[in-house]
């Protein structure tokens, strides 16, 4: 995955949201993980990218398109995926801390 800075600290001098775009190749997927206390949105501007989620102990999955918004509570388990095995997928992304904080888990229950 690749991230482009749009609004953070370095670009604008944003002190408590950063925003960009991330970019997600074809037939992959993120580890799962969660964000700590940081919030997170996201808006999906190309491609069919998928979210993953634990709740009440259960994988949820969210397919989403152009268009499409997300929002990724604190401290909650998921993952990105890209199942499309040839189109990029374009997202924008804004987030309530400077940092990426990223939290690396075994799986989705082991949080």
């Amino acid at each position: 995955m690749r991230r482009l800075a749009a609004i953070s600290g370095a670009t604008t001098g944003s002190s408590r949201l950063w925003m960009g775009q991330t970019h997600v190749a074809p037939a992959t997927r993120s580890s799962d993980h969660h964000h700590g206390a940081s919030e997170t949105a996201i808006y999906v501007v190309s491609g069919r990218p998928s979210f993953v989620f634990l709740e009440d102990d259960k994988e949820v999955r969210v397919d989403a398109g152009p268009g499409d918004y997300v929002f990724v509570p604190p401290y909650v388990p998921h993952r990105e995926e890209n199942p499309d095995p040839s189109q990029e997928a374009v997202v924008v992304i804004a987030r309530s801390t400077q940092e990426a904080i990223v939290v690396n888990l075994p799986d989705l229950r082991q949080h």
